[in-house]
């Protein structure tokens, strides 16, 4: 039974999406359209596991697919990973309340994939086998870089979780009136199942069916909202700046990024974070050579910059269908289940009930695929980066490997489910905005001086990669992100919520001084080993393995 606040709740949330209890719990009417494709995409799914674990048996299948994805499919999969719920509810959220400035996130996220395209792709398929430490500690001593770059990772898949678990919460509590507590823990359940038993190849799969669904559904409503004023765009934006209560400032920018260091900072990390995030750099591991690895970047791309221009239409379409509308609004006049249901309310003001169900389960089809391939990425860091490389030095058999990392799935999932609790009341796009920002601070400086600096040495790399990560931890520690609306301090220490501006130089600047300064005969081996690194990188083929030092 539910508390009577809860059910209180409950009611509010789901009088539009036909759901009514009585007072004593004993009548209920389900909008069955929404419960039946919510439903019917959970077993979808679970088949899918069901299919991918037959075909599970070794390492390599469990975190590459067995390397066999085609460049469409990576790319449709990769846009899936990065089609997350901060892109899809928490883009169409900023959108919805502060109008133009929700975009400096969507432009963000994009305008990294040509880096990704240009420096990394390729060496990344050439030099690596399951994870980018593979790639970090190529030439260098594998224990401690490897160990850096896992605590690293599983930082950002920490931070990336909240995100997740946050938009699926919110969504299943907005659709079913659950109390969020359990719609977070039924999330973190099925999660655990995803990746435990499909590994890499259920998690593609997911993810391909998903970007499929998600971008159907996201033209559907873009193209609903643009019908509504005769396909034109300027009349939209007209309506919006007029029923918004903030009227022209929706169409000015500064109401989210108020100063040049903040809005710098969070370009930084924006740009350069997708070339650090673990479960983004694995994907490129899944396919057969690094010519599949560029198309699944240009695919990617393409798909998720036409993604992004829907969630604009979407924000504003909320602005002028959803926000007036006392039937998604709760008594306070504030948008049910809060700004990141935007996108929600507005599929049912656009197609009712059976839209609503369509999108519904789309949504949390996004977030559970995304969780997935972070978790996945989480547990490869747990198991082939620490357990089989760092702790036992390369020297344990494929199958304890793997069951590590199922160890690692659930204890990840039971992480993300208390995260998700904790994190509740934060934007989700701003949570992935931080976890941008510890990638690119710890991951991408180290990744990019190891691939193309021949001056680089275990040392600098150990040293730059704290370096950053500890920056940027603290300084979102530090922050009102975590020091005021998590711990519930008066006032925040660091008056800036983006590190990347500081911890960024802070890595790039230990690694070359403790690189330089490095004269041991170690280091000497090192330096040497980088035209033999380098050969691979272009050609993948050339020297095996890594140093071993």
């Amino acid at each position: 039974m539910m508390q009577p606040m809860m059910m209180a709740a409950g009611l509010a949330a789901l009088a539009y999406a036909g759901i009514t209890l009585a007072a004593d719990g004993a009548e209920k009417s389900i909008n069955m359209p929404a419960v039946s494709m919510f439903v019917f995409f959970v077993l979808v799914t679970l088949g899918i596991t069901w299919w991918a674990a037959k075909r599970t048996r070794t390492a390599k299948d469990f975190y590459t697919a067995g390397g066999g994805i085609t460049g469409f499919q990576n790319g449709l999969a990769l846009a899936g990973d990065y089609m997350s719920a901060a892109s899809f509810l928490g883009i169409a959220g900023l959108v919805y309340a502060n109008g133009f400035d929700g975009l400096i996130y969507s432009i963000g996220f994009l305008v990294g994939w040509p880096i990704m395209l240009f420096l990394l792709a390729e060496k990344l398929r050439n030099l690596g086998k399951y994870t980018f430490a593979d790639v970090a500690s190529y030439r260098l001593s594998q224990v401690p870089v490897r160990t850096v770059a896992a605590v690293a990772s599983l930082v950002v898949v920490a931070m990336y979780l909240i995100a997740q678990m946050v938009g699926a919460g919110k969504l299943i509590e907005v659709l079913f009136g659950l109390p969020y507590t359990y719609a977070v823990v039924i999330v973190g359940v099925l999660m655990i199942l995803y990746v435990t038993f499909g590994g890499m190849l259920a998690t593609t799969w997911v993810q391909i069916i998903k970007a499929v669904l998600l971008l159907s559904g996201a033209t559907f409503m873009a193209l609903a909202v643009l019908y509504a004023f005769g396909f034109d765009f300027n009349a939209m934006l007209g309506k919006a700046v007029e029923m918004s209560p903030k009227h022209d400032a929706i169409m000015a920018p500064g109401s989210l990024v108020k100063d040049p260091v903040s809005a710098i900072s969070l370009g930084l990390a924006l740009m350069f974070g997708v070339a650090g995030l673990p479960h983004i750099l694995m994907r490129f591991f899944t396919v057969t050579d690094a010519k599949e690895a560029r198309k699944s970047v240009l695919f990617a791309t393409g798909f998720i910059g036409y993604f992004y221009i829907l969630t604009f239409i979407i924000g504003f379409g909320a602005i002028i269908m959803v926000s007036t509308d006392p039937a998604y609004l709760d008594a306070a006049k504030k948008l049910i289940g809060g700004n990141n249901m935007a996108a929600i309310h507005l599929s049912h003001a656009i197609g009712g009930d059976i839209f609503l169900g369509f999108i519904s389960a789309v949504a949390f089809a996004t977030i559970l695929a995304v969780v997935s391939g972070l978790t996945l990425a989480g547990a490869s860091a747990v198991s082939h980066d620490l357990y089989a490389n760092a702790f036992k030095r390369g020297e344990v058999d494929e199958q304890a490997e793997m069951r590590f990392s199922k160890y690692a799935t659930i204890g990840l999932g039971i992480l993300a489910i208390f995260l998700g609790i904790a994190f509740e009341k934060q934007n989700i796009a701003f949570m992935v905005g931080l976890a941008f920002a510890v990638a690119a601070s710890a991951n991408f400086p180290i990744l990019f001086l190891a691939i193309y600096w021949k001056k680089l040495t275990t040392r600098g790399a150990v040293m730059g990669g704290l370096g950053g990560l500890l920056t940027a931890i603290t300084l979102v520690v530090l922050s009102k992100t975590v020091w005021v609306d998590v711990f519930g301090q008066a006032a925040p220490i660091v008056p800036y919520k983006d590190p990347a501006i500081f911890s960024m130089p802070v890595a790039f600047l230990l690694a070359w001084f403790f690189s330089i300064t490095d004269k041991s005969a170690q280091a000497e081996a090192e330096r040497e080993a980088f035209h033999a690194q380098y050969v691979r990188s272009e050609t993948g083929i050339g020297a095996e393995g890594a140093s071993s030092h």
